[in-house]
């Protein structure tokens, strides 16, 4: 099957930002490297807090990166940045694409169709890999979307790391395809359940990007 001709990022690097909901990990990071860097003359032992201090603050800064996106044409777009580690077909007809999210990919979800999210629901689970199959029933965010296509689910899946699921519009609110409205942080997965007869047009193994990629074929 053919690679998405849309695969490749199309990031607007002037205009990156930071994440919505970064600050508990990012404010103390770089609270920690600030003050050590300022002391770091005076005190050996801030000079041995520094460094890698500021090479854990410069990490958060890179994970929680939010860059703009110029937004794909097509009827299903990615959301989210990763690879796609399965295609399923499921029992009552829709087939299952699930992207698996490492710890470099951008980790702010985005819509992929334009509609109104109907229901916005948390499910307490576990938190193994989200590469393993036990993943199934780790900690998670399901989202449901009224689209032109009907019905479209959508799940955020913590994984070992990730601890932490912070969704950014609640239930009833009217979305853009490619709006940002969810964050997991560090690695992840994201499934999204294509309606009965529409065709997939990624392939496992392939990369994504959120609001880039398109998911379907016409």
């Amino acid at each position: 099957m053919p690679h998405s001709q849309t695969s490749a990022p199309r990031d607007s690097r002037a205009g990156v930002r930071l994440a919505r909901g970064a600050s508990p990990w990012l404010l103390p990071t770089v609270a920690t490297a600030a003050l050590s860097l300022a002391r770091a003359r005076r005190s050996g032992a801030a000079k041995a807090v520094a460094v890698p201090a500021t090479a854990l603050a410069a990490g958060m800064l890179w994970f929680f990166r939010d860059p703009e996106r110029e937004i794909a044409q097509g009827r299903v777009i990615s959301p989210a940045d990763g690879v796609v580690q399965s295609i399923m077909p499921w029992k009552d007809g829709r087939t299952r694409v699930a992207i698996f999210m490492s710890p470099l990919n951008v980790h702010v979800n985005r819509a992929p169709l334009a509609g109104t999210v109907t229901s916005v629901e948390h499910v307490p689970g576990g938190f193994v890999p989200a590469f393993n199959k036990e993943s199934e029933n780790n900690e998670r965010v399901v989202w449901h979307f009224d689209t032109e296509l009907g019905d479209i689910e959508m799940i955020q899946i913590a994984g070992a790391v990730a601890r932490r699921i912070v969704p950014y519009v609640p239930q009833g609110t009217k979305v853009e395809q490619g709006e940002r409205i969810g964050l997991i942080r560090f690695g992840s997965r994201v499934d999204l359940y294509l309606p009965e007869g529409v065709e997939v047009a990624v392939e496992v193994g392939q990369k994504t990007v959120a609001g880039v990629t398109r998911i379907d074929r016409d």
